[in-house]
Order: C-alpha cells, then structure tokens, then sequence
C-alpha cells in the first residue's frame, strides 16, 4: 500500500533564492494576502514554494490552482516531477507572473499529487478602502 504524499512546506513569497555551494532555499518575502485599491488588479510576481515527503519512487504530476469557490480556476499549473525515494524531501519552486485577480475575496489555493488533493486553503486578496478626500 502506498502511502500519501505529506506537505511539509507550503508558502507563498516574492522569491526563493537556492545557495549555490549548500543547496540551501531561502525564502524572501513570505505573504499569505495580497491587497488592493482598484480591481481589476494584476500581481506581477509570486512564487509558491512546495516541499513534500512520502512520495513514491516514479514521475509524478503536481497540479496548483488559485480560484473563487465555485467558479473556474483563475490560474492553474501541472508540471511533472520524479522522486527517487518516499524517504527524500522534494522542493518545488513555482513562479506564477501576470496573476488576475477580478475582484477581492477568499480565494482557495489547491494543490494535488497525481490527481489527489493534499492541500486546500484559502488566500485572502482585500480591497483597501480609498482614501477621503479633502
């Protein structure tokens, strides 16, 4: 019996920076919101660092999507990757560019393995209110 992948790290940040000579990830910039006066509104950059353990030895599909419940995905990844043992810690970085938000509101990030939900959570994106005029 196979057991399912575990998340170890889940985050969400403006940037990851792997060392070189350690292979160490740094993570710049941790945020689990975005704000806004204006909407539309469009997020240049953001990167979700994944880590995950207990994964089988083979390749494998993570799927990411960020959306309104109950509507279509406003943006949605699937990439492969290979674990060579349920014993090794894999790190994924994904770099998400140009993401639209319509309006604010809970969004629910989601992330499957092979078609199987290990996380689902939500990620807040608020309307500031405009300032009064004078």
């Amino acid at each position: 019996m196979q057991s399912k992948p575990q998340l170890l790290i889940f985050a969400t940040c403006d940037g990851v920076h792997v060392e070189p000579s350690t292979g160490k990830h740094y993570l710049m910039g941790i945020f689990s919101s975005l704000r806004a006066r204006d909407f539309p509104v469009v997020h240049p950059q953001m990167v979700w660092f994944i880590s995950l353990t207990d994964v089988s030895v083979g390749e494998h599909t993570l799927n990411l999507s960020l959306g309104l419940p109950g509507m279509q995905p406003l943006m949605s990844v699937s990439r492969p990757f290979e674990s060579k043992s349920p014993l090794h810690r894999i790190h994924i970085i994904n770099q998400l560019q140009n993401v639209h938000f319509d309006q604010p509101g809970d969004y629910t990030a989601a992330i499957e393995v092979d078609d199987e939900p290990i996380l689902v959570t939500s990620f807040g994106v608020i309307a500031l209110g405009n300032p009064p005029t004078l």
